[in-house]
This record gives C-alpha cells, structure tokens and sequence, in this order.
C-alpha cells in the first residue's frame, strides 16, 4: 500500500451556517480530523439524531472540485476491523486520483436503508439511539454537506461489499438522479424471495436486531420495494458493475495472504473459516450476481457489467481487486 502523507493532526469544529443551501434541514459538519490526504469527519444527522462518522480520501490537489465516491462498507458497517481503509489499499489506490472518497464507519447490520422502526437490539449491541435511516442520510442528508465542506464537483459514484452490495443497487433505485456508476461486489440482489429474506434476517440478528423493524414482516410490500432484482427495471440508466467469486478457494485463499495473520490468532484456523464459511456465503452471492444478470439481460439492459470469476470466497482480498477492476468505470462515469 502507498503510505499516506503524514501531516499535523488538527481538529476543526464546523458549525451549521457553513452548510450547503441544499442540505436537508439541521444537517451539518460537526468536526473534522485531517492528516494529509485523509479527513475523518463526523456528520450531524437529523433523521437519526446523532453524528455519523465518516473517513475521506482527499485528492492530492484540492485547489481544483473533484467528484466523489461512496464507498459503503459490509455487515460491520466499518465499526469494526473489517473496513476498507483496514483491510485494502484503498487509500494508495485513491492518493494519486482526483477523486473524494467518504467511507461511513458506521451503519453495521442495518442494510444502509431506512427502516420502519427503531432497533432496541442494535441500539444496545451498537451504543446508538437504534434510528436507522440510512437511504434518507446516504441519498439526501449526507451528499450537500461532503459537496460544500469539500468543494467537490457534484458528481457522485456509488460502491459497497457484501451487505453493502445489496445495499448500493437499492440505493441507486430509491435515488436515481443521484449517481453516475454504481458497483456492486458480493452482494446478492434477491432480498424478498424466502431464501434472500432469510439471508437478509440472519445479518440483522447478527447484530442483534429484528428484522421486522425494518422491512416489516414478511409480508409487508417494502420487502418487494427493496429487492434490487423484482425493481430491476427501475435501476437508473447507468454503468453497473455487479461481480462475485464462485466460492471455491481462490488466489487469495492461502497463508500467503497477509490478512489470515492475525496476532495472537492461528492463522490456519482464519483460512479454514475464510474457506469454509466464506466460500459457502460467496457460492450464495454468485447465484444472485447471475441470477442478477439474467435478469438485465432479459429487461434489456446494456449498462450492466456481470463478472463471476470462476474462483473466490467473501474476503477482502477479491474485493480489493473488484475495486481495482470497476474503478476505470466507475472513473469515466464520474468524468476523469
């Protein structure tokens, strides 16, 4: 990974008559850590009630507005050590692009979408309010104050893993005139057919929550308003990148992998896990990323990049690589 320029450490408390016109009402900027090219800010949300903290990957020249990606981390939601900014080169692989990238570091087991209700179990497990609100945070709160606290161009591209890969194709459709690229890696698309509800209730308990908070039962219509694959036809007219590994071992599948070492954990243990467990949850991501495309196919649609590769489990290395490999759509869509 290329290091990221050190610099003095400074925070900067920004105050509401500094937001962008634009910005939903009482949305705003509450402070700022810079350290070379990296910013952690937190950001006031009204329809949660509380701040969210966000990374930003700054371009090396910001005399000039540059767009902006989203980049929308997995189950953990970034809360945990299974990040991007921990576990990819994300941070040398933007430094010389002229690109903003915001990376929540929160929103675990929550599929980034606006629930029903409040969730006492991931409020308590999380040490939050239990508000999820995330596509009206992600789509209408959050873009106004990044374009004004970092004078970007406006134009915006949209990517996450895992949960997160289901959550970006939803978002895409509930915010149609927002982005210019979205990508899509690991996700599964399928989210009201009973083995997709299953799938999708088994992340929330993970956390500790009920599913029921925020789609609603199984029954309920926002289940069907959710699956990217029943509102396909409705995923604006722009490139789509959805990708996944088959599931059997791949080239990040091995001891050589610098992510299985970790300290004071056996390292064979994690491979077998990432093998195993990750293999079975990636054959699953692969039947939705074809089943995905087949349906693209059938309505039509050219804007639609399908890569299955023939090896790969759900881990972090694939998922560096899926970035690697979108970015050049996801950079032409953005105009760079």
């Amino acid at each position: 990974m290329v290091a990221v320029c050190a610099a003095a450490v400074a925070t900067t408390p920004v105050f509401a008559d500094g937001v962008h016109a634009g910005a939903e009402p009482g949305a705003r900027l509450v402070s700022q850590t810079r350290s070379g090219q990296v910013a952690d800010i937190s950001v006031y949300s009204p329809s949660m009630d509380r701040t969210i903290a966000l990374r930003v990957l700054r371009p090396a020249d910001t005399t000039v507005p540059a767009p902006t990606l989203y980049l929308l981390n997995g189950a953990g939601g970034g809360e945990d050590s299974a990040n991007w900014p921990g576990q990819t080169d994300a941070a040398g692989f933007f430094a010389g692009k002229h690109v903003n990238v915001v990376i929540p570091m929160e929103g675990a087991f929550s599929y980034y979408t606006d629930w029903q209700q409040p969730d006492a179990g991931l409020a308590k497990n999380l040490e939050n309010n239990g508000h999820n609100m995330w596509t009206t945070f992600l789509t209408r709160e959050l873009p106004p104050v990044i374009d004004a606290a970092f004078a970007t161009t406006g134009v915006n591209a949209l990517a996450g893993i895992s949960m997160a890969g289901t959550s970006v194709l939803d978002l895409a459709i509930q915010a149609p005139e927002l982005y210019r690229s979205v990508a899509s890696y690991s996700g599964c698309a399928m989210t009201s057919d009973p083995i997709g509800r299953a799938f999708v209730s088994l992340v929330v308990r993970m956390g500790g929550g009920n599913v029921e908070n925020m789609w609603g039962p199984a029954t309920d219509a926002a289940w069907r308003e959710h699956d990217p694959y029943v509102q396909a036809h409705r995923l604006p007219d722009i490139p789509i990148y959805i990708s996944s590994g088959s599931g059997l071992p791949g080239a990040h599948d091995t001891l050589t992998n610098p992510r299985v070492h970790i300290n004071g954990k056996n390292p064979n243990s994690i491979l077998m896990n990432q093998m195993l467990v990750g293999g079975g949850i990636e054959a699953a991501a692969a039947y939705c990323t074809v089943s995905m495309g087949q349906r693209a196919r059938e309505l039509g649609r050219t804007n639609v990049t399908v890569n299955v590769r023939p090896t790969g489990t759900h881990s972090w290395g694939y998922w560096e690589d899926d970035l690697h490999t979108s970015w050049p759509m996801m950079a032409t869509a953005l105009g760079l």
